[in-house]
Order: structure tokens, then C-alpha cells, then sequence
């Protein structure tokens, strides 16, 4: 291998590892705030890259009527809860929230659908319409379950991500699509070119972790999410909505999977099911990083780009078996750190 092979190897690795740390630190977030283990995170990737994709194609994605039926769903929910205390304020924010955002979005998007929007707006609508799902899948299948045992949030877990690819099948088809670029500008750093879609991953995966601390440090929603994560009955002591914290932390992760499927889909041609590995390469991330620390999770991501980067040259056929196998030190050491459990005498 020469330094330029190496360099390649390093660039498409580090941008990789730039997407994981995304996807890991919104696996952490969830987890922390609401005890999901988040496998539908794939199913945000795969939505926000393919709505984008057909948005460009001057289509309307299927997503944006999941969201308007999940809305109406939710709004039920809602209604039910509220049953007790109809206040009309409770059932305007619902209304607002609900049902009156995501049919905003939906017209919207016929209204422009067809038109030579530019890329920017169609981000923009990306974002609209998957955003809302992540609200309303926590609202419809976790919060009613909020305070069942992990093992039962899991199960959830893995029934949301089932049904979600089953969506993405109806909404897109088998055919893969590939969305155009964030940028066409290009330049070469010695034996590197550098593309402007490779500085739009660095930049925005930066940008949202500066955001996502300032949002936790100096925010009174962050300081919650963050109080909810440590103890979450002291945080329903003092008054915090620990419903409302599991809402934005879905919220938030559903965002960051857009996003980055928004990023990869100029790259990579996605299916509806691609998301799926994607996640679990985030996940791989998040479970070297404890499930508890930001910096850690970051830090996994980039080191899971890089090895997967250099096991495609040297071993493509083994690639996701040796980046899986990086999660198996980690569960060695956590199961000589918990303390022994005695086997029960018969």
C-alpha cells in the first residue's frame, strides 16, 4: 500500500466514521432519556435520503402521507390521555402538533412538487416530513410503554423497525435512488480530491455536535433531557415532563437520521432497507461508548470508519464482520466489570 492508497483509505474513513458519530450520539441521547434502544434509526436514514431523492426527481414521497396518518394516530392518543382534564389549550397543541403540521407539510410539497426547487428547500421539506414521524413514533408505540422494563421497549423497538421497512418498500420501491450532491465545488489537496459533499459531511456533523452541546449545557429543554437521562423519577419530582423529554429526544433523533441520510444519499445509492446496516454500524459506535458517553460514542465512530475503510481493501468480503466484531472486546470487558450474580440453588 502506497500514502496515497493510505490517504484515500484514511478520507473515506473519517467521513464515514463523521456519519456514525450522528447516528451513535442520537442512539445515546435515546437510550439515556428514554431506555429505547433506538433500532428504527435506520428507518430516519432511509427516509430522509429517499424523500430527498424523490423530492429532486419533482415527486411526492410517500413519507409525507406516513406522517399526516401517523399524526392523526397521535392526535387520538392525545385525546384519550387528556380525557380527564380537557383543557383547550392541551387540545389546540395537539391539534397544532399533530394533525395541522404534517397536512401543512403535505400541501407544501404539492404545491412545489414538479418545480425546479433548489436543494436547499428540498432539505428543508426532507426534514419536515421525518422529523414529525420520530414525535409521533415515540407518542403512539414508547410512551404508552414508558415505564416497562427494557427488554419490552426492545421488543417495541424491533416491531417499529419491521413495520417501518415495510413502509419504505410501499413508499419506494426496490430501486434504489441516489440524490444530487449539496455542492459541485471540488478541489485537490495533494493526491486528494476533496468534494464539496465531503466538506458538507464534516462541516454538518461538526455543526451538530457544537449545537447538540450548547443545546444540553445552556438550554432549560437540554438541562432537562439531560436531568431526565440521570434519574428520571427525580426528574418528574421537580416538575420535569419526562413524557415530553422522551417527545424531543425522538424528536432530535429522527432529525440527526435525516440528516444524515440526506448526506450519504449523493454519495452511495440507498434501498429501503440500507439504512438498517447503517444504524447498526452507529450502534456499534454507541455500545463501545457505553451507551452513556457523547465523546466516547464520537470518538468509536471514527475508528469504525477507518477500520471499515481499510477492511474493504483487504478483505471486502469480511468488511462487516471484522467492524461488528469491534463491539466483542467491549462486552468482554463490561462482563468482567459487573459484579457476579450467584446461579439460584434448586
Amino acid at each position: 500500500m502506497d500514502t496515497t492508497i493510505l490517504l484515500f483509505l484514511l478520507q473515506d474513513g473519517i467521513t464515514n466514521g463523521a456519519i456514525y458519530a450522528l447516528l451513535g450520539l442520537a442512539l445515546v441521547l435515546v437510550f439515556a432519556v428514554t431506555r429505547v434502544i433506538l433500532i428504527p434509526q435506520g428507518e430516519f436514514i432511509t427516509y430522509g435520503a429517499l424523500s430527498y431523492a424523490m423530492l429532486a426527481e419533482g415527486k411526492v414521497p410517500g413519507t409525507a402521507l406516513l406522517a399526516v396518518g401517523m399524526g392523526i394516530v397521535a392526535f387520538g392518543f392525545d385525546l384519550f390521555s387528556a380525557r380527564k382534564a380537557m383543557h383547550g389549550k392541551i387540545v389546540l397543541r395537539a391539534l397544532l402538533v399533530d394533525i395541522v403540521l404534517p397536512v401543512a407539510v403535505l400541501g407544501l410539497i404539492h404545491v412545489l412538487a414538479g418545480q425546479h426547487s433548489y436543494v436547499a428547500v428540498n432539505i428543508a421539506l426532507s426534514l419536515l416530513i421525518v422529523a414529525p414521524i420520530g414525535l409521533y413514533l415515540y407518542r403512539i408505540a414508547f410512551q404508552p410503554i414508558a415505564h416497562t422494563s427494557v427488554l419490552v421497549l426492545l421488543i417495541a423497538s424491533v416491531g417499529c423497525h419491521l413495520a417501518m421497512q415495510g413502509f419504505g418498500l410501499v413508499f419506494f420501491g426496490a430501486e434504489g435512488l441516489r440524490g444530487p450532491a449539496l455542492s459541485d465545488v471540488a478541489f485537490a489537496a495533494g493526491p486528494l480530491r476533496i468534494t464539496g459533499q465531503n466538506i458538507a459531511v464534516y462541516g454538518i456533523t461538526v455543526a451538530l455536535i457544537v449545537a447538540l452541546w450548547l443545546f444540553f449545557g445552556y438550554t432549560l429543554y437540554g438541562r432537562a433531557l439531560r436531568a431526565t437521562a440521570v434519574n428520571r423519577l427525580g426528574a418528574r419530582l421537580v416538575g420535569i415532563r419526562t413524557s415530553l423529554s422522551g417527545q424531543i429526544a425522538f424528536l432530535l433523533a429522527s432529525l440527526i437520521g435525516a440528516i444524515s441520510g440526506i448526506l450519504i444519499v449523493p454519495i452511495t445509492t440507498l434501498y429501503y432497507d440500507t439504512g438498517f446496516l447503517i444504524g447498526l454500524k452507529g450502534f456499534v459506535a454507541a455500545i463501545i461508548g457505553g451507551l452513556i458517553s457523547y465523546p466516547v460514542t464520537a470518538a468509536a465512530a471514527l475508528v469504525v470508519g477507518i477500520v471499515e475503510a481499510f477492511s474493504s481493501f483487504y478483505a471486502s468480503n469480511f468488511k462487516e464482520v471484522i467492524v461488528f466484531t469491534l463491539i466483542l472486546p467491549v462486552l468482554v470487558l463490561q462482563s468482567l466489570k459487573a459484579p457476579a450474580v450467584e446461579e439460584e440453588k434448586e
